[in-house]
């Protein structure tokens, strides 16, 4: 019975003993897999938000040693009735409104402040698709109708062996990808714990083999297509979107901080929903497309391109909100009018014909409810059209 009990004592020491080596081994792992699973709750979120940097693998956007682009201020204006009900019912954390490169409004909400580097989500899509459009004016990509495998070979035989370039960008590519960001089994958030774990969103999206239609006939807003705009990107020029979006959108931008991306294991950029920037820094983004991709005597961004990403190109249902090239159009836009979003309030609104450009972000936990993007559209329309 003593011999025994002290074997017992060994294999329970020698379990402890690996749990603890594992867990050190693992600790950088674990940490990112807690920090994640508490990532939207509700009394972190707003902090997380603002400290994506802490809970995952990031890389730089360095914003180089340019001058600063000054965004001056413009003349004040009263905020239409009811903005301060919307702006804390939807948990805003920075609304900054600009019209004709002037800021007409910036404030900080919940704790929040204008050094705060925010988390884009979705709003992160939108500027892959500019890098997209540069390249593509440089001749670095022959065609959007080229089949993605041509840049990414490795997708063959996967769900996107017959998507075209155009396809993934119209959010059209028939893959089946479960986007349900409340359900802890979804592709979503199996894609989340991937990224948090330090794997490869490479091989995530290669295992996609299941498709519910063929590419280009119906349209269904599927994250990871993003993902393989970023394979075609790098497949196309051998360099990384990180490097890439450096040195052709964030460096000429003038930028007041540097930015960064949230990565995968192998340090490859999370491109549909990875950015971090300050709310202004955002903005320069932002109104270098309002005036047409042009900044300070260059074209940063193809004219054309605009134009085109911006329209609802996208095979959506009659009367719903159009999609783009990465871009949204919502319902009774008028022309000029469209939008970059991404999920818990983050937005970049445009009236061109206004010279308005809205920049809000935020941590709202409730954006999934019936009505509430609606809502924040016809906000930003009545703010464009008080100024």
């Amino acid at each position: 019975m003593k011999a025994l009990f002290k074997w017992v004592l060994r294999i329970t020491l020698a379990l402890v003993l690996a749990a603890v080596v594992v867990g050190v081994w693992k600790r950088e792992e674990i940490q990112r897999l807690l920090a994640v699973n508490s990532l939207f709750s509700e009394e972190k979120i707003v902090q997380n938000f603002s400290h994506m940097d802490e809970a995952f693998l990031t890389a730089d956007l360095p914003r180089g040693n340019g001058p600063t682009w000054e965004l001056p201020y413009g003349p004040g204006f009263d905020l239409p009735e009811g903005t301060d009900d919307w702006i804390e019912d939807r948990a805003v954390t920075s609304l900054l409104v600009m019209q004709d490169g002037q800021i007409r409004f910036e404030e900080y909400y919940l704790g929040t402040g204008p050094d705060d580097r925010r988390i884009s989500w979705s709003v992160a899509k939108s500027y892959l698709s500019a890098l997209l459009g540069i390249l593509l004016d440089e001749g670095a990509i022959t065609s959007l109708d080229d089949p993605v495998v041509k840049y990414a070979p490795n997708l063959t035989g996967s769900a996107y062996e017959t998507a075209s370039i155009r396809n993934v960008l119209n959010m059209a590519s028939g893959v089946v990808f479960d986007e349900d960001y409340f359900d802890p089994n979804s592709d979503i958030n199996r894609m989340g714990r991937v990224l948090a774990l330090g794997g490869e969103l490479d091989d995530f999206t290669i295992a996609l083999e299941d498709s519910f239609i063929e590419p280009g006939e119906s349209w269904q807003y599927v994250s990871i297509d993003t993902h393989v705009i970023g394979m075609v990107i790098r497949g196309a020029t051998g360099r990384s979107v990180t490097e890439l979006m450096t040195e052709k959108i964030v460096q000429p931008l003038g930028l007041e901080r540097d930015g960064y991306y949230v990565t995968d294991g192998a340090d490859v950029a999370f491109v549909l929903g990875g950015l971090n920037f300050t709310t202004r820094d955002f903005a320069r983004f932002g109104q270098v497309i309002l005036q047409g991709g042009e900044h300070d005597g260059k074209q940063l961004v193809p004219a054309e391109w605009i134009k085109e990403s911006t329209w609802p190109s996208a095979p959506t249902e009659p009367g719903k909100i159009g999609y783009g090239y990465q871009w949204w159009i919502p319902v009774g836009a008028h022309e000029g009018e469209f939008l970059a979003r991404g999920v818990y309030g983050q937005y970049m609104y445009f009236d061109q014909p206004r010279g308005v450009l809205i920049m809000t972000t935020g941590a709202d936990r409730k954006f999934r409810d019936p009505g509430v993007n609606e809502q924040n559209v016809e906000m930003f329309r009545s703010i464009a059209q008080s100024l």
